[in-house]
């Protein structure tokens, strides 16, 4: 006979975080190559983008308010109050039967100016990253992750280039030197 998991209960397995943190980096990174392809303001991250950014506005109006400061860099002690985490747990249950893995665990840049790296990372869960990042790119605050995606991109595509082209002097040294 199998007893109910309690979580409360459950012990951090090592393995098992491991595991949470690869699929989170993965994210990131799809996400990532996603801003380097297509012009945020044309992103949909969900079929329901628009009910999530509705809610999310009409929920944190502070968001909502021009410049946007508080979504192009994240306050992460203003997620984190005890007001802030009440508020964001109705938001982030509400979409418990809407959103698949809606409470997964998720990185987002808290500088919508930036790329992912260690200082410009916080951990969320997967429908905060939605309701933030979709506002982000329809308010066009993530034009600049955009165009810094575009650039490394080029640059990594430049690298690529010049390592296969030493690697085929290498070979065609080898070839030579045989003869």
């Amino acid at each position: 006979m199998t007893t109910q998991f309690d979580p409360n209960n459950a012990q951090n397995l090592l393995e098992i975080e491991k595991q949470f943190a690869v699929k989170a980096v993965e994210q990131a990174q799809t996400y990532w190559n996603l801003l380097e392809k297509v012009p945020p303001k044309e992103l949909k991250l969900t079929k329901i983008d628009d009910e999530i950014y509705d809610q999310t506005m009409k929920e944190f109006p502070e968001l909502a308010e021009p410049p946007h400061d508080k979504l192009v860099k994240l306050d992460e002690n203003w997620m984190k109050t005890p007001e802030g985490k009440e508020r964001w747990r109705k938001f982030i249950e509400s979409y418990k039967e809407k959103v698949k893995d809606y409470n997964f665990g998720s990185l987002i840049r808290t500088d919508a100016r930036d790329e992912y790296g260690e200082t410009n990372t916080i951990f969320v869960t997967r429908i905060q990253f939605y309701a933030i990042e979709i506002a982000r790119n329809r308010l066009g605050l993530n034009e600049k992750a955009h165009e810094i995606a575009k650039v490394e991109a080029v640059k990594e595509k430049a690298k690529k280039e010049k390592e296969a082209k030493e690697k085929e002097k290498e070979k065609n040294k080898k070839k030579g030197g045989r003869s």
